[in-house]
């Protein structure tokens, strides 16, 4: 399942758009780089994702771009064998969420794993998936 080595997609793959509902620059920008940021109200210190265009915790639309490590403890996770457009090459994939020692979760795919050897809470690290047109997309993978 999800490995690099996947064979080569025949049906192309949606990208995420960026800044529909607000700016959301910052977080593909660091991505570029490898790098996994997501917001901070700086008035209570917490953590949010998915991003909002105000902190959930103040309501003040201060929220602040941090950097976080990556690393994270599987949360939950499930094999989709029955995918969604766009991903009907890439059965079967995991899809899984993920919480950050920054107290927020985050769904996403779990690579470089046959799934027999998850467990809740164990470690898990960063992974940079590519999509089709090359953009960086955060992912996960076993630590």
């Amino acid at each position: 399942m999800n490995t690099p080595s996947t064979p080569v997609k025949k049906t192309p793959r949606p990208v995420p758009k960026a800044n529909v509902y607000m700016d959301t620059s910052p977080f593909w920008e660091a991505a570029q780089q490898r790098r996994l940021v997501i917001q901070r109200c700086p008035k209570t210190g917490r953590f949010q994702f998915f991003p909002r265009p105000g902190s959930v915790f103040s309501g003040r639309r201060d929220t602040v771009w941090t950097e976080v490590s990556g690393n994270g403890t599987l949360y939950s996770w499930t094999v989709t064998r029955s995918a969604w457009p766009g991903h009907e090459d890439r059965t079967p994939y995991i899809c899984a969420y993920v919480e950050l020692p920054e107290g927020v979760r985050i769904l996403c795919n779990l690579f470089n794993t046959d799934g027999v050897e998850l467990s809740i809470g164990m470690p898990v690290k960063l992974y940079w998936e590519a999509l089709d047109n090359g953009t960086l997309y955060p992912a996960f993978q076993p630590a």
